[in-house]
């Protein structure tokens, strides 16, 4: 799913636009800028003096269509800005509500964020999450494999994973199947914890 975000024209596109808006009276709404003082005070006195009075309607009119660029520019912006939201709102639906359980996890193993199956498996609210140590959910004996799936994370493994049980503030346990990836850029983890069926 890709971002949905236009392209900005280049300063000769956005010009013929903004031009041809002009000419045929198209011109997108005012986004409230205004000419300046000075601007308005060079226009008044170009154009008091009859031998200047060409040059006043040329730079009015440069004044005009370098506003509707701006007009356009800002267009652009907001429909950006919309495509952004409407795109994060996506993909926020999908970690959040994803069956299964997703975590993003620092480097050495501290949960960053996860989502609801997560907070769900884990038998805690989601927002007690944070900063927490995925070591703390396991049964001691799988530590060990938890330690050595983040050491091969850190050490360039793209994608890691590895069975683990789960321990209970009851007493119980659950086998369990952690598989991981270190996301683009490399700060962090991204890491799939699923309930392993029995055969």
């Amino acid at each position: 799913m890709a971002i949905s975000v236009a392209n900005p024209r280049s300063p000769t596109l956005l010009r013929q636009d903004a031009e041809a808006r002009l000419k045929s009276c198209t011109a997108p709404r005012s986004a409230g800028w205004v000419f300046g003082t000075d601007a308005l005070t060079l226009l008044y006195n170009l154009a008091s003096s009859p031998d200047k009075s060409a040059d006043a309607l040329k730079l009015l009119h440069e004044l005009q269509t370098h506003q509707v660029e701006l007009d356009l520019q800002y267009e652009q912006l907001e429909a950006n800005e919309h495509a952004l939201a409407e795109d994060l709102a996506r993909y926020k639906a999908l970690f959040d509500y994803a069956p299964a359980g997703y975590f993003m996890v620092s480097l050495d193993g501290h949960i960053i964020d996860g989502n609801l199956a997560g907070a769900e498996l884990f038998g805690m609210d989601r927002d007690d999450l944070g900063a927490c140590p995925v070591s703390i959910f396991l049964a001691p004996e799988s530590r060990p494999a938890l330690e050595d799936l983040l050491l091969q994370l850190q050490n360039g493994s793209s994608r890691v994973s590895c069975g683990v049980h789960s321990v209970y503030a009851n007493g119980g346990s659950q086998p369990w199947q952690i598989t991981a990836t270190v996301i683009p850029g490399g700060n962090a983890i991204l890491m799939d914890v699923s309930i392993i069926s029995p055969q």
